[in-house]
């Protein structure tokens, strides 16, 4: 135990200044970091074809930007390969409001918003009901934002 505390506390000390272990898992794509699968596994296809979105299966798995997402059914795999940008979320799945306002949060698949036909999620309910506010403004915002932020990502 002593050995792997040891161990933990060089690899900080060797980080450079500033540099914390968050910063080397924040990735593009919001993902589990242990299992490596997009939006907790659920079918982003779901979102704009089902009324309410869908869990994917690991059978119908599609690796995009090296990241594992799951589908429903090979049918929603299919369309998600032919233009995987259309049903992404916006952002990366990070946050839509946290990012309108200037910094990362992963967005929690099960708060959501279909805005122009775009998938958005968000760290809480609170942040979802505070883009609808605005929705429009609130989606220009973290476009703008998400130009600088999505710089300090790594790709995997």
């Amino acid at each position: 135990m002593r050995a792997v505390l040891r161990a933990f506390l060089l690899v900080l000390a060797l980080l450079p200044a500033g540099q914390g272990m968050a910063a080397a898992i924040s990735t593009i794509i919001v993902s589990d970091p242990l299992t490596g699968i997009a939006i907790d596994g659920w079918d982003p296809v779901s979102y704009f074809a089902d009324p309410e979105p869908q869990k994917g299966n690991p059978e119908n798995e599609y690796i995009w930007q090296g990241v594992s997402w799951y589908f429903s059914s090979p049918a929603n795999r299919d369309v998600f390969i032919r233009n995987p940008e259309i049903y992404s979320p916006q952002f990366g799945g990070h946050c839509g409001m946290s990012m309108a306002r200037g910094y990362l949060s992963d967005g929690n698949p099960t708060y959501y918003v279909m805005h122009r036909q775009r998938l958005y999620l968000f760290y809480s309910a609170g942040n979802r009901e505070s883009f609808l506010l605005e929705p429009d403004g609130a989606a220009s915002k973290a476009a703008k934002a998400w130009v600088e932020l999505s710089k300090t990502l790594s790709t995997q």
